[in-house]
């Protein structure tokens, strides 16, 4: 009995040890992992990494980790163009089966999925936020965007006719969508100004807009948009995505 008290208390030990190295290891790879993919998205600040699954040293002789979060606070992604910027708060992305180099310098994962925000203000600078005339003596431009309700954009309009600007914006609430990796805004109703009759193509230049976001982080892409209080509200995903390197 002595014995095998001894020799429990030394698979305890062990065990405990095993356990205190463990977690020393996964925490010096997550900041591994964060420092690189810093360096690789060119970040303003560190990002969350966050290594899931346990015992992690097996998984790392195995060359793969079953799942790893990643939490971007803010990332600028490019706006179609390239030229522009449009920043996307809070990406949170979930890596499944992420496979590493020998040399832990690069990581890919095989699928990926997540969310993130893009606040209105940003979705703003797409839209017409300049005078434009949609008729003779009557230009209009977008002052506003909001939560609209039931997954719809509330988009504010104000107006100008014959040199006077209308008492009260107009709005109208819209639908959005992902086609091809483009946000687009798309009115349910048309607005009306002062009671002008104006061309439906004429209002729509005005209520209707796009926006293509390129370059999310590892080659993530657009998947679904919806309409939230505090912004869009979008989900990603990819395959293939590369967590570093």
């Amino acid at each position: 009995m002595r014995a095998l008290r001894i020799l429990l208390i030394f698979v305890v030990i062990l065990g405990g040890l095993f356990v205190i190295a463990d977690r020393v290891a996964v925490g010096f790879a997550e900041d591994e992992a964060a420092d690189r993919l810093r360096t690789t998205e060119n970040l303003s600040a560190t990002p969350d990494v966050s290594i899931k699954g346990f015992p992690f040293l097996t998984q790392v002789v195995g060359g793969s980790l079953d799942d790893v979060e990643v939490g971007i606070k803010d990332y600028e992604a490019a706006a179609g163009n390239g030229e522009q910027k449009i920043r996307i708060d809070d990406l949170q992305a979930d890596m499944k089966g992420v496979e590493f180099s020998g040399d832990y310098r690069s990581a890919t994962a095989s699928s990926a999925t997540g969310t993130a925000t893009i606040a209105y203000d940003e979705l703003l600078k797409t839209a017409k936020s300049e005078p434009t005339q949609v008729a003779p003596g009557v230009t209009a431009k977008v002052v506003g965007l909001s939560d609209g309700g039931n997954g719809k954009i509330k988009v504010t309009v104000e107006a100008t006719v014959l040199g006077t600007r209308l008492p009260e914006p107009v709005s109208v609430l819209s639908s959005v969508k992902v086609v091809d990796g483009t946000v687009r805004v798309h009115a349910d109703g048309l607005p009306q100004f002062g009671g002008v009759d104006i061309a439906e193509n004429k209002v729509r230049a005005i209520t209707d807009f796009q926006q293509k976001i390129d370059g999310l982080p590892g080659g993530i892409e657009l998947d679904t948009v919806q309409a939230a209080p505090d912004g869009v509200e979008i989900t990603v995903k990819g395959s293939d995505v590369r967590l570093a390197g």
